[in-house]
């Protein structure tokens, strides 16, 4: 008989006691439960309970995969449905090694539901931790990092040592705060051979931290910070520690606005050894021929490559020729993915100075560019600002809009582009009012970043939705309380309070 017991996909509503006897009895019955799988389900309070003294039952009990658990949950229930079914897997006394609440959304109130649990002696065992897309935020993100750092002292206190592998964490809005208490948990434990913890507003003070924490971590295997703003000081901060971390097969800093020289600075730290390395991503990083030749340069003793992502730099169409031809070289072409997005290099933008001088200058003028840069696209100068009256209609979806926004994207939403970047913010944002606004402010800056045009059809469009996301934004802030987190969410996105 199978260990795995699974409800996946079903879309059961268990509201009540009621609702939820069939698969509690089938819980309670099922000999040998080492994993339960709950995905795509919803589940109240009360069928929490009942599920959780069917979990009371298996001693035995290993893998909880329930994630996307609370669809149309009030916030209040979460925490108090975790309560239960932890409760259970308490009683049992299980010994718990993976625990994944992925898509839900948490918040810093269902994060309270955890705490308790997650310093119990069931999760002295556990080894991977999946905790992406909950909108913890920095409160919830420090609650929960607390909570981890009790956990290793109650573990050793109990003469076991935490061996946690795989820790994932993204799209969570941890920022500097976040990333700083989980790199203090991260340099206690040294076991960790997977993180990911793309998508959280992490700068360069931010990766530093990180960086240092992992460094004494040797096992580490794969590392994805995709999509934070590392600038080329927090990619200095990182090549200083990567030379520690020779284990990594798979390297994703995908989208952290590294530059040319950001991007010198890791293929310098990863050339001489990383040989294990099987997958590195640098998509979409602003990255010149220059710091791409450095990139292929670095990857000549890799034997196990496979994949090497660069679309969406800045090489143009020569640079793409020399960085096949440098590839063709050490004889790695075939690891190359395609570079259909790439654009030609900006003559006229200077790459940031990156030469030690005044060091207290250079910080504050590589840090205010890191608060204008946090959202890709979020201005245009109005000397760039020219006529496209030419601009045609692009078919694609609201989130194909928000991934790489373009005017033609824009109005090939049509009339009900507004709406559909609304609903686009309340799928981003799952159940969190917090994270509905901060996502329809996001979708706000990108929309006003296609506006540098003298079209009067895509001026016309950006309007209607800067308005209509605008206003979604202030109407659930008024009625959640959570007026500043709109203020500061615009703020933060202008460059004129840092998102700390």
């Amino acid at each position: 008989m199978s260990t795995t017991l699974s409800f996946a996909a079903q879309a059961n509503k268990w509201n009540t006691a009621d609702d939820v006897k069939d698969a509690a009895e089938a819980i309670r019955s099922h000999k040998d439960l080492q994993c339960l799988v709950l995905e795509a389900n919803t589940l109240g309070v009360e069928a929490a309970e009942m599920m959780g003294d069917a979990l009371a039952n298996h001693p035995e009990f290993e893998r909880a995969h329930w994630k996307d658990l609370f669809t149309g949950r009030l916030k209040r229930e979460i925490p108090e449905a975790l309560r239960h079914l932890f409760s259970g897997l308490i009683r049992a006394g299980a010994k718990l090694r993976e625990l994944d609440l992925s898509d839900n959304a948490l918040g810093p109130v269902g994060v309270e539901g955890m705490l308790d649990f997650m310093c119990s002696p069931v999760c002295y065992s556990l080894q991977e931790l999946r905790l992406n897309n909950n909108g913890l935020g920095i409160t919830g993100g420090t609650m929960l990092a607390k909570s981890l750092m009790k956990l290793v002292e109650n573990a050793k206190a109990a003469g076991t040592q935490l061996q946690l592998k795989v820790f994932i964490s993204g799209r969570n809005r941890l920022e500097l705060e976040g990333a700083k208490v989980f790199a203090e948990f991260f340099r206690t434990i040294g076991t960790l051979e997977e993180v990911a913890m793309p998508q959280n507003g992490i700068f360069a003070e931010g990766i530093d931290a990180l960086a240092s924490a992992l460094s004494v971590n040797p096992n580490l295997r794969i590392l994805n910070l995709n999509d934070n703003t590392f600038t080329p000081k927090g990619a200095r901060a990182m090549a200083e520690k990567l030379p520690s971390m020779q284990n990594l097969e798979v390297i994703n800093f995908g989208d952290c606005l590294l530059k040319t020289n950001g991007a010198i600075s890791i293929a310098k730290a990863l050339e001489s050894g990383h040989i294990k390395l099987r997958e590195l991503y640098l998509d979409s990083n602003e990255i010149k021929i220059e710091g791409g030749l450095h990139i292929v340069k670095a990857l000549a003793n890799k034997e196990q490559m496979t994949t090497l992502m660069l679309d969406g730099n800045q090489f143009g169409d020569e640079g793409k020729d020399c960085l096949v031809s440098a590839l063709e070289d050490i004889g790695c072409l075939e690891i190359l993915e395609s570079l259909e997005d790439d654009e030609n290099p900006d003559s006229d933008e200077e790459e940031e100075d990156d030469i030690d001088g005044d060091e207290e200058e250079d910080e504050d003028e590589v840090e205010g560019e890191e608060e204008v840069q946090e959202v890709e696209g979020s201005g245009v100068s109005p000397l760039l600002r020219r006529a496209l009256s030419d601009i045609k209609p692009e078919k694609c979806t609201a989130a194909e809009f928000c991934d790489q926004p373009t005017a033609g994207r824009l109005i090939g939403l049509g009339n009900s582009g507004p709406s559909l970047l609304v609903e686009e913010a309340k799928k981003i944002s799952g159940e969190s009012d917090e994270a509905f606004i901060t996502a329809c402010i996001g979708i706000f800056m990108k929309t006003s970043s296609v506006a540098a045009t003298d079209n009067e059809k895509v001026q016309q469009a950006v309007f209607d939705a800067t308005e209509k996301l605008a206003s979604s934004a202030f109407v659930a802030a008024q009625k959640e309380n959570l007026s500043s987190v709109a203020t500061n969410n615009f703020l933060v996105h202008l460059g004129l309070i840092k998102c700390e």
